[in-house]
């Protein structure tokens, strides 16, 4: 069952790489959240706890969803009847959203670019 195994893999990066992303962007997300709630105060400031591993975050992320992109657009062997990958739709859906939580991750990850433009 080789098609089988093939989609079943590919929800584990994808999460992962959501995760990984949602990490990478924590010390910026985290208090422009705070502060579009009205939360303010100098202890905002310190809010850096997790901005040394947003590097190794950013590679989390990439690695993850290159490994997700390479499972979701590779070539399925046979799929047997009554599999998950024999249904015609599953495959055109998983690339789906896969491009979707890739751009949800590309935003969450260059935010420490753009946040800045709206504070």
């Amino acid at each position: 069952m080789p098609g089988k195994e093939s989609f079943t893999n590919t929800r584990l990066p994808i999460i992962g790489g959501i995760t990984a992303a949602i990490g990478a962007s924590l010390c910026c997300i985290g208090p422009f959240l705070l502060l579009s709630l009205g939360i303010s105060g100098a202890w905002i400031g310190n809010l850096t706890l997790l901005e040394p591993y947003r590097p190794v975050f950013v590679m989390l992320v990439m690695l993850l969803f290159g490994w997700a992109g390479w499972q979701i657009h590779r070539p399925v062997e046979a799929c047997e009847p009554g599999t998950a990958c024999a249904v015609p739709h599953t495959p055109k859906r998983r690339q789906i959203v896969f491009w979707i939580a890739v751009i949800v991750a590309l935003v969450l990850v260059t935010s420490t670019h753009w946040i800045p433009l709206f504070a």
